[in-house]
């Protein structure tokens, strides 16, 4: 094959005419069959003058070579790693030289620094050259070589990092810039101790670089911004002695209301993370105030002239519609404000923020009235206890006062903020029912027909506050029911019935066997809609599934007789509907069943687990990310008959995918392995025996998702493992064999030992948490089996002291100075850990604790002194009492050191304290 007949084929393929790209298409795919298409290919990389072409030979050749480099003779192996290094040397398109640089890095891959020794000469002399453009190519080159094989660079980091130092000097020159800090982004997770000093260096260049780079290209500046987040994640403080730098930068750009709105955001992203990781350090420097005075005014934003923001609109996403997403500055500001009052202790917090709260709710502009709402909302998640305690009262009615704002906007804010109150604020917000029901039931009916995303936003605050009142309900039933049952009767909108529908499982959820009346009318509609072929009717038939799960679970008994038939609906609807959400809102419906079914549920179980195990194995929703150079995939570059014959070849190299910069996974798919390691812990639990022939294989597949990226499916998979644990053992129970106690003893050698890693590695403290909850579970369950092999009880103890010593991954603990003070987030971890203490202490039995206890001992009575909180002393000492039950007799050694302590709290003015 000539070079210029294969560059004609290219030509072909880069008009707009799709008759000639079809047939052009077909051209190259023969050629490619072509032994000599290869060198021409490579011909083309330096001869072609068209740089489109010659980008397109690079991709081709890259294509090619990544599945058959090694069956190339050495001879030509050694041709092609010299033409593409002189390619990139006379190349001056930038598009070209970035796929000429990902041609070698996908050859550097097959190869090393050892076999082409010409690759890191030209990198030596490229980024130390004089001539810019050169630097400019060999600091491209770097990045990507870096980003192939960043284990590989790891010997010569400090080299890197001097490098780097050098570079992010020179303002003048974009490019550099951008390659050094893309470089700097894939080296900083490999930094040690000792490449702090280094490291260090960096910081406040890498600040003026990206400074340089926002108004020359934006989304160059905010790809940039990853070096700063892998520098914050470091587990090396390379940050802290610049926060003050790097805080002031964040604050200037998001601040800047002359920026894009993606820089912006991408910049309070970085402020959101570097609260999360640096919360202690910004007390310690006084950097909450500003902190704090800049986030006010972007929160308080008013949007375009004649313009709302994105959740205030007519809109009918769902996430708009009760204000919980948004991608402008303004939404990204609050999530700061959220971290913050996750992280940082409410008593430094609340003193700071409230001054600000109160003048932003007493303004006369809606949006400093919404930003103050929006704030509330958020506190109420990490500064809940603090709230309840001292703030509720007060808070409450700022809230039901906005619910009457003139302003639609500030109203749909103060829905938002008394839906996350009754989230949050549990149990103590219920008592304001006779206050807050009167007030939503008012709202909910004034809500003009036809305006669903209004309708919305009430029924998000109906619903959390209702699904908690239990029998306080019971007042409001009547007129609650009349007026969910209204969109059901009469003729209303598809969202409407659905947010209808979703309403009635959080009032059974509350009403429990005082929904008994309603239960017939509920049922003929969720048949209806179950039944329903409607397509726009989907999403209420996906509501009227989990509703009905709901229903199995508060109405219990008179559902039985349901129980088969809603079983049968649920598979149904999995055959027939293709569907993340409705598959899990159907796995949610079968775990509610097997409560009320137990081993009945046992002929469905094949079918069951069959789709549950799809589910967990799905790749569906996995998109590819990729980066700017992707390729031509007009076509399959080789034909059928090459692929079956490469299947039977044993030296098949994998295929490249160094376009693909990453992967995103929709939602919904996370959500639908979320709910499905749920449904399938409850399941094992519930049908006991029935469970066992198919624990191994669903044991497997939720063992893996340990390792999945997002948050809630990792620990709803600790979870399940632990339920896995608890059925097993209740199996040997019931039906005792050797089977049953090795499989319950092959679970339990895996995921106690998870468990502990997860304790002490885990970066998520919501994952920590569910661990800890779930390690306590499988202690109670199983008890003292859960301590083999021997030394396994020692190795508990030791994380769990860890924990409470805030010594763990998730823990700020890097930092130079301890504060009494911690965040209520902090001080929840440690009550998870808590309640693991005496789990292990009833497990192990008195006398084999007792040591273990002593280690504890010091550590809990130093949350009794005089100056700890009222939550901190109750926490202790809860813990200590529970304890002793469990070391029985055992406890009599410490008597002496617990009963000053007992009696002391005793006479403490709040009964919290008393366990």
């Amino acid at each position: 094959m000539e070079p210029a007949g294969l560059e004609q084929i290219l030509r072909e393929l880069l008009l707009p005419d799709t008759k000639r790209i079809r047939r052009a298409t077909e051209q190259l795919q023969i050629a490619l069959r072509d032994p000599a298409a290869l060198p021409a290919l490579c011909n083309l990389l330096t001869s072609a003058t068209d740089p489109q072409i010659r980008q397109f030979a690079a991709v081709l050749t890259r294509r090619r070579l990544s599945t058959r480099w090694r069956r190339l003779p050495a001879e030509q192996r050694t041709s092609l790693k010299s033409l593409i290094l002189t390619a990139l040397q006379t190349e001056t398109e930038h598009s070209v030289s970035l796929s000429l640089a990902q041609l070698a890095a996908t050859i550097f891959r097959k190869e090393s620094l050892e076999t082409w020794p010409q690759l890191m000469q030209l990198l030596q002399q490229s980024t130390h050259s004089l001539y810019r453009p050169e630097r400019e190519m060999g600091f491209l080159l770097l990045s990507v070589v870096v980003t192939s094989q960043p284990e590989i660079f790891q010997l010569h980091l400090q080299e890197l990092l001097r490098l780097l130092n050098d570079t992010l000097s020179e303002v003048g020159s974009p490019g550099l810039l951008f390659y050094s800090l893309r470089t700097l982004t894939t080296m900083a997770p490999y930094l040690s101790t000792d490449d702090v000093a280094l490291a260090r260096m960096l910081v406040p260049k890498l600040i003026v670089a990206v400074k340089t780079l926002i108004p020359i290209d934006e989304a160059k500046a905010c790809e940039a911004l990853e070096a700063l987040d892998e520098l914050l994640e470091s587990e090396v403080p390379i940050i802290t002695p610049h926060l003050f730098e790097v805080l002031t930068f964040c604050l200037e750009v998001a601040s800047n209301m002359g920026l894009g709105d993606g820089i912006r955001v991408r910049i309070l992203c970085c402020l959101t993370f570097l609260v999360k990781v640096k919360s202690k350090a910004i007390l310690k420097n006084r950097l909450l105030p500003p902190l704090l005075h800049t986030l006010f005014p972007i929160m308080a934003a008013e949007p375009p002239m004649g313009q709302l923001d994105p959740e205030d609109q007519d809109s009918e996403e769902e996430e708009l519609e009760i204000g919980l997403m948004g991608e402008t500055p303004k939404h990204f500001a609050v999530q700061v404000v959220d971290m913050l009052a996750l992280h940082l202790p409410p008593e430094k917090l609340c003193p700071q923020l409230m001054p600000m709260l109160e003048e932003a709710l007493r303004s006369e502009n809606l949006y400093q009235r919404k930003a103050g709402l929006l704030v509330l909302a958020v506190l109420s998640d990490g500064a809940g206890d603090h709230i309840r305690q001292r703030l509720l009262s007060p808070l409450l009615q700022i809230v039901c006062k906005g619910l009457e704002d003139p302003s639609q906007v500030v109203r749909n804010a103060a829905l938002f903020a008394l839906g996350q109150f009754s989230e949050n604020l549990q149990p103590h917000i219920c008592s304001y029912s006779g206050e807050v029901m009167p007030l939503l039931l008012a709202y909910l009916k004034s809500v003009p027909p036809g305006h669903t995303h209004h309708l919305a936003k009430a029924c998000y605050a109906l619903e959390n506050f209702v699904e908690n009142l239990g029998p306080k309900v019971q007042p409001y039933l009547p007129e609650l029911m009349d007026c969910v049952l209204q969109p059901l009767r009469n003729p209303s909108s598809p969202r409407a019935k659905e947010l209808a529908v979703s309403a009635l499982g959080a009032i059974a959820t509350a009403a429990q066997a005082s929904l008994l009346p309603y239960f017939p009318t509920i049922m003929e509609h969720l048949r209806e809609f179950l039944l329903t072929g409607h397509e726009d009717l989907q999403p209420v038939q996906i509501q009227s599934l989990e509703t009905l799960g709901v229903l199995a679970r508060a109405v219990g008994e008179p559902m039985r007789p349901l129980a088969e038939e809603c079983c049968q609906l649920g598979l149904g609807l999995c055959d027939q509907v293709d569907d993340p959400d409705l598959r899990r809102c159907t796995y949610s419906l079968f775990a509610a069943l097997s409560g009320l079914m137990g081993e009945g549920l046992a002929p469905h179980l094949p079918q069951i687990t069959t789709l549950m195990l799809l589910s967990l194995r799905s790749t569906e929703g996995i998109v590819p990310q990729y980066d700017g150079s992707s390729s031509f995939l007009l076509f399959d570059d080789e034909s059928n008959e090459e692929e079956e014959e490469e299947l039977m070849d044993d030296d098949m190299e994998e295929d490249d995918d160094s376009e693909i910069s990453g992967y995103s996974v929709e939602n919904a798919f996370f959500d639908e392995k979320e709910d499905t390691c749920a449904a399938l812990g409850e399941i094992s639990v519930n049908t006991s025996v029935a469970f066992l022939p198919y624990m191994e294989s669903v044991f497997e597949e939720v063992f893996k998702l340990l390792e999945c990226p997002h948050l809630n499916v990792r620990k709803a998979a600790h979870e399940a493992l632990g339920q896995f644990c608890c059925a097993l053992h209740k199996a040997c129970q019931s039906c005792p064999s050797e089977p049953n106690n090795a499989a319950l003893q092959a679970a339990l050698a895996r995921v106690v030992p998870s468990y502990m890693q997860a304790v002490k590695g885990e970066r998520e403290r919501q994952v920590v948490m569910a661990v800890l909850e779930a390690l306590t579970g499988v202690l109670r369950s199983c008890r003292a089996l859960t301590l083999q092999p021997p030394g396994r009880l020692a190795e508990l103890c030791s994380v769990l002291k860890a924990v409470l010593q805030r010594k763990t991954a998730c823990q700020d603990s890097n930092e130079e100075e301890e504060d009494d003070d911690q965040a209520e987030y902090d001080a929840m971890l440690l009550e998870h850990a808590g309640e693991a203490i005496p789990a292990l202490a009833a497990a192990a039995g008195g006398e084999a604790f007792a040591p273990f206890f002593a280690g504890f001992l010091p550590l809990l009575l130093c949350k009794t002194k005089q100056g700890c909180t009222v939550a901190e002393k109750s926490f202790a000492v809860g813990t200590l009492a529970e304890s002793i039950q469990g070391l029985g007799a055992a406890s009599a050694q410490f008597v002496s050191r617990l009963l000053p302590v007992l009696l002391s709290t005793a006479r403490e003015a709040d009964p919290e304290p008393f366990p």
